[in-house]
């Protein structure tokens, strides 16, 4: 039976705290201890309650989340809830459970609880499944950022690691097979059409009848064809009807 783990909300703004505790109401595992508003009375509220997890927000008057984590042994998880993106490197550089961008949508802040409620069973979480407006943190143009799953045209396996190319020309690279990314996408959107490609439906211009019974896809922003096999044109054909 998953045990009780008890919250901390730190956040300077008294209406995101109420927001968030509101959502957290929804989880029957986790359990509100505490509110802070800033760093030193997070430190103050750490040091008697012992939170199991503490929902942080970055920016604060006087000091930062960050701040906080510098002056204190924290054995809390840290879940990041925050309006702005351009933190992400470093939470994730200290090893924060997730980063929720505010507002924080039901769906992401339950993907986050799944992950905690995981990690205190000592069982690897699964990879969750991602929606077609979800972003995705990941390499793009030689810079860690956050991709929305929406404006990914294509996906190619590249050795241990995958391709995405995006809208607007740009590149990115992941640590993952195209197993992972079959399993994650949404199959509304999203098709394997070779062995080492999977496109988005969405962007799908036209397709042209080529050698052996496979077909060229010509996606939108994407001049050069890719392959679809013969084995994966069947499925293609039913998706687009």
């Amino acid at each position: 039976m998953t045990r009780q783990i008890s919250a901390l909300i730190v956040d300077d703004e008294r209406l995101a705290r109420q927001e968030l505790k509101s959502m957290l109401r929804e989880f029957d595992t986790v359990q509100v201890v505490g509110e802070a508003d800033d760093v030193p009375s997070a430190m103050n509220a750490i040091q008697q309650l012992n939170p199991d997890v503490i929902f942080l927000d970055i920016q604060m008057p006087g000091a930062s989340g960050f701040d906080l984590l510098d002056k204190m042994n924290i054995r809390a998880r840290i879940i990041f809830v925050t309006a702005y993106d351009e933190y992400a490197i470093r939470a994730f550089e200290i090893n924060a459970l997730d980063y929720l961008l505010k507002p924080v949508s039901p769906h992401r802040l339950r993907n986050a609880i799944q992950r905690l409620n995981s990690e205190d069973e000592s069982v690897e979480p699964e990879p969750r499944k991602l929606n077609y407006d979800d972003y995705i943190f990941l390499m793009v143009d030689n810079k860690m950022t956050f991709l929305k799953v929406n404006t990914i045209l294509c996906i190619n396996a590249a050795g241990d690691y995958s391709e995405i190319l995006t809208r607007a020309d740009r590149k990115g690279l992941a640590l993952k097979s195209m197993k992972e990314w079959e399993y994650r996408l949404p199959e509304n959107y999203f098709i394997r059409i070779h062995r080492s490609t999977i496109i988005n439906l969405e962007y799908v211009d036209h397709l042209e009848e080529w050698f052996n019974y496979s077909f060229q896809v010509y996606l939108k922003g994407i001049p050069k064809p890719v392959i679809m096999s013969r084995r994966y044109a069947a499925k293609l054909k039913e998706k687009l009807g």
